[in-house]
């Protein structure tokens, strides 16, 4: 069982701040992996979905923080100007790195990612400051807006260096997982992709799917998890 997430207050600017949540692995469990994964466009930190990911990765051995960006922390609808959701994510990044959250989460293999946007602003993060950044998890990578497949959100992606993965449901209005495999080649680093096989941009899939609904979140966090351990290096165990 996991333990209910803290906490914390960040300061992002003199005058405005975000709450983070921290989400710890059972001690006897930890990775060594600590994920940090933004909210999308139209929910913040508490919302279902972002709620069953990051306690799932929790409950499979992953330190997992959450936050919300400074717009949705006010309350409002309308995202910030995209530097601004870059600047919160870089502070976020910061705040994990010099303790300034839980003390019991882990250290040793940081990755960020997101839903949606929340993923596209962590890959340009890392693309403009990849030092520290051991992975990235996109879930429903908004590679175009919908109906505009012309319109691609990829030009930066090359100019990350550590490897990415990315989960997207197959009738993903924002970029079926075909579509992504068209960039892979032009990347830089290694790339991998986890197909949910009816699903939507949040992974949800019809009632008369062949698996439960449960069942295909189930799944996609444990492909994350094995992904992880994968790509980030041995399972580095408790830490003393």
């Amino acid at each position: 069982m996991t333990k209910a997430p803290s906490q914390s207050r960040i300061e992002i600017t003199p005058s405005e701040h975000v709450t983070a949540l921290t989400h710890s692995a059972p001690a006897q469990d930890r990775s060594g992996i600590c994920l940090i994964l933004a909210h999308g466009a139209g929910a913040n930190q508490t919302s279902t979905f972002m709620v069953r990911f990051a306690t799932g990765l929790a409950a499979r051995g992953v330190d997992t923080v959450t936050f919300n960006f400074i717009y949705s922390e006010r309350g409002k609808r309308l995202p910030d100007r995209n530097d601004k959701l870059d600047a919160c994510y870089r502070r976020m990044i910061e705040a994990v790195r010099d303790g300034q959250l839980s003390k019991s989460i882990s250290h040793d293999k940081l990755a960020i990612g997101g839903k949606s946007m929340g993923g596209r602003i962590a890959s340009q993060v890392a693309a403009a400051a990849p030092d520290g950044i051991a992975g990235l998890v996109f879930l429903g990578y908004p590679l175009h807006p919908p109906g505009h497949p012309e319109k691609l959100r990829s030009k930066h992606l090359p100019a990350i260096r550590a490897p990415m993965l990315f989960v997207q449901g197959s009738r993903d209005a924002f970029g079926a997982p075909a579509e992504l495999e068209r960039i892979f080649g032009g990347l830089q680093a290694p790339a991998d992709l986890v197909a949910v096989d009816g699903g939507d941009h949040s992974f949800k899939v019809s009632k008369k799917a062949p698996i439960p609904q449960e069942a295909v979140y189930e799944s996609v966090l444990d492909e994350m998890v094995r992904w992880l351990h994968r790509s980030l290096g041995p399972r580095l165990g408790p830490r003393p």
